[in-house]
């Protein structure tokens, strides 16, 4: 019998059950893939996520497997010669916020220790668990990620609209969305 999944997972598409079962809702603390996480969560902006996911490998080579460092120290001619390529979103915009982005997680890691540590003061340092039972239960935001993104955008990031940070909050576990019939959801 096939494991019952969130409403949103197309079982035709093993790279979206994959990372249904494997890693979204999983908590993160590696400062890394949070970066990562943060920077594919903005580009999917106006995109479906499975767009997103068929490009991460492009993302991650084109963008130095986002050390933030590297990512921030990328010149105006390298994000150029990143916008000709076609394994990731070439849109101007979010590929300069890319840098731009980077900067700023670096700024927060300087000045909490780690981005993670920044990051998940808004949850109280613990997943918080819902218990949602339809898909319309599931909120596009919350009070934690419009927070968030208010001080993300403070500091001068962008593509963090609180939209996209309660999708960023869901993919690395600070919210657990799983529905209460996904195999997923902690029991």
């Amino acid at each position: 019998m096939e494991k019952q999944r969130c409403f949103w997972v197309d079982l035709t598409k093993p790279h979206y059950v994959t990372y249904h079962d494997a890693e979204w809702g999983v908590p993160v603390h590696d400062d890394r893939h949070l970066f990562e996480m943060l920077i594919l969560e903005g580009a999917q902006a106006g995109l479906s996520w499975e767009t997103i996911l068929r490009r991460r490998e492009g993302y991650r080579a084109a963008f130095h497997h986002f050390d933030p460092a590297k990512v921030a120290a990328l010149t105006d001619a390298e994000l150029e010669h990143i916008l000709t390529n076609g394994e990731i979103i070439r849109n101007r915009l979010k590929v300069f916020a890319t840098r731009r982005n980077a900067a700023v997680f670096r700024q927060i890691q300087q000045e909490f220790g780690t981005f993670d540590a920044y990051l998940w003061r808004f949850v109280g340092g613990a997943p918080k668990i819902n218990h949602w039972i339809k898909p319309e239960d599931v909120p596009a935001q919350t009070p934690e990620s419009e927070a968030l993104s208010k001080d993300l955008k403070k500091r001068g990031m962008t593509f963090v609209g609180p939209t996209i940070m309660y999708a960023y909050m869901q993919a690395i576990g600070m919210v657990n969305d799983h529905t209460i019939d996904c195999f997923c959801y902690p029991r």
